[in-house]
């Protein structure tokens, strides 16, 4: 017979508090059950824990066993404590992985909010191109996803926002003097930074302002960067352009409906764990106002 968490338990019980009967009425067992349980202990140490039938004083072996048991039954009931916690997603990993825009404008309000209702859970976030996210999210390198791309074979795909397409640039810039009736033919001849969110842009007459372009930027940041430095002018999703970016202006066009999707990506429900879980409906439920 191998020794049973149980037993520990009885045994502790019985070095405790001294006798059969109270460790029973702790252990809400009859005492000839908890007599039974430390007799079946003994037998199978083969050395008894106790100097006499009343169990009030322990043997030298007993007292080391006392110790072992006790240091056993803490961990086993942190063990206990903490996949508890996980199944109620008090506690956890989960890893994000974000377009740079999305991340900067979708996750701070959703984090600050799920940290502090969940102070045991911690959240890695990383933000990378669209690829690098089509990559991780079929390899299991990420829990959770947030990008504009289409369906990725075994996840859940749910849009999260929608905003328009439109002309960055700063704002001294001369296309600041028509804003109201903005076209594609106005950015002929412009010094145009292209990105990669380009490539969801069908409109016939932005493909030769497309094709002009010396320079492609791949990083949100890095574009932002080199309009505000005059490199020139470029075209992004109204809520990539943040507060913070006050010398830039964001342009919308009136000759075109083109409009970033973002899409959360996610495995389903039950193959989630709790906590990974938890996040992604903080994340749906997160409200931004876009036109």
């Amino acid at each position: 017979m191998s020794i049973k968490i149980e037993m520990l338990r009885c045994f502790r019980a019985v070095a405790d508090h001294g006798s059969l009967a109270d460790a029973a009425e702790v252990l809400g067992r009859t005492p000839s059950a908890v007599s039974m349980m430390l007799r079946q202990f003994e037998d199978h140490i083969g050395a008894p824990l106790f100097e006499t039938g009343r169990k009030s004083r322990l043997t030298p072996l007993g007292e080391l066993v006392r110790q072992e048991a006790a240091r056993e039954l803490a961990h086993f009931d942190r063990t206990v404590t903490a996949i508890g916690e996980l199944a109620r997603a008090e506690r956890g990993l989960v890893r994000v992985i974000a377009t740079p825009s999305v991340a900067q404008v979708l996750m701070p309000p959703v984090l600050r909010q799920f940290l502090k209702a969940n102070p045991g859970v911690k959240v890695d976030m990383r933000d990378t191109d669209s690829a690098t996210i089509d990559r991780e999210m079929r390899e299991g390198g990420a829990d959770l996803a947030l990008a504009s791309l289409g369906p990725i074979p075994g996840l859940e795909r749910q849009r999260i926002l929608s905003d328009r397409f439109g002309v960055v640039c700063r704002a001294d810039h001369p296309l600041t003097r028509n804003w109201d009736s903005l076209t594609w033919t106005d950015l002929t001849g412009t010094s145009f930074l292209a990105n990669g969110l380009c490539a969801q842009i069908r409109d016939a007459a932005f493909q030769p302002i497309l094709e002009s372009a010396q320079l492609r930027v791949h990083n949100t940041a890095s574009i932002l960067s080199m309009v505000r430095a005059g490199v020139g002018i470029s075209v992004l999703p109204e809520l990539a352009v943040l507060p913070g970016f006050s010398d830039l202006t964001f342009l919308p066009l009136q000759d075109s409906l083109a409009r970033r999707e973002v899409f959360l990506f996610a495995p389903p429900r039950e193959l989630q764990t709790p906590v990974a879980l938890k996040l992604a409906e903080a994340i749906a439920a997160q409200k931004i106002q876009v036109k």
